[in-house]
């Protein structure tokens, strides 16, 4: 893998194939191995960067904890340190969401995007959730009071164990103070800003990222056409590879 310096982290990344440009975003705690089948099969007709985004695989993790806009920030330094002008973007799940800021913010050029089982909206939760998290949150304060022993590293254990998501209980310390702060954003009211054609994908059976969201965003943004997959969950590109790919080469090949 190659390697690039981004806010001054190391960044590794695949590149393969030539032509234009196409920078590949892949979802929370996955890395560039997670969207490979697509980067291998998109090097045939352009010259894909599939990164490890910073905090995960082999690249370094951040030192503060990162929201939507610092997403953003980053996608825009390491296009810089590509040395690639006007990329096709392409993300999965929170690799969209990156897109997204990006685009919106107008932080520099993108030839076309393509979300898939973006993240980015806000879910609408049931009262028990927010019972569920004031808990989760009450506990968080007390422990910071309470004396740090072995007893009280074991009790905060098993407190983010039974409250917390799976991705957040996976997660290291900066990565999920990082989640705490971006699942509360909502891209909702920026979407209308984003003037880049875009391919929407999304697996109709997603219930981290639902159908609702993906239909939202082909809604909002002006130039965009959705694609749904099937029995397909939120890695929708690998529930049904032809009927993924078709689409993207209609989309990513036509003139």
């Amino acid at each position: 893998m190659a390697e690039v310096k981004v806010n001054g982290k190391t960044v590794f990344y695949e590149a393969t194939g030539e032509g234009n440009p196409v920078i590949l975003l892949h979802g929370w705690l996955c890395t560039h191995k997670t969207v490979k089948i697509i980067a291998d099969h998109l090097s045939k007709y352009f010259k894909v960067y599939n990164v490890d985004v910073i905090g995960f695989g082999k690249s370094e993790m951040p030192d503060e904890p990162m929201n939507s806009d610092d997403y953003g920030d980053w996608l825009k330094k390491l296009i810089k340190a590509l040395n690639v002008k006007n990329p096709i973007l392409i993300g999965h799940s929170h690799g969209g969401r990156t897109i997204i800021d990006y685009c919106y913010r107008k932080l520099g050029s993108a030839k076309k995007i393509v979300l898939i089982d973006s993240a980015g909206i806000k879910k609408k939760r049931k009262p028990k959730y927010y019972i569920k998290v004031g808990t989760f949150k009450l506990l968080k304060n007390i422990f910071k009071i309470l004396p740090k022993t072995e007893g009280f590293r074991n009790m905060n254990q098993r407190a983010i164990n039974y409250f917390g998501s799976a991705d957040y209980k996976s997660s290291p310390l900066v990565l999920r103070q990082s989640m705490s702060i971006f699942i509360n954003e909502d891209l909702t009211n920026e979407l209308n800003k984003i003037d880049v054609p875009t391919l929407i994908v999304w697996g109709d059976n997603d219930t981290q990222t639902p159908l609702w969201q993906g239909e939202l965003m082909n809604m909002k943004i002006k130039d965009s056409k959705i694609v749904v997959i099937e029995n397909a969950d939120h890695y929708s590109f690998l529930r049904d590879w032809n009927k993924f790919s078709k689409a993207l080469d209609n989309f990513l090949l036509e003139k």
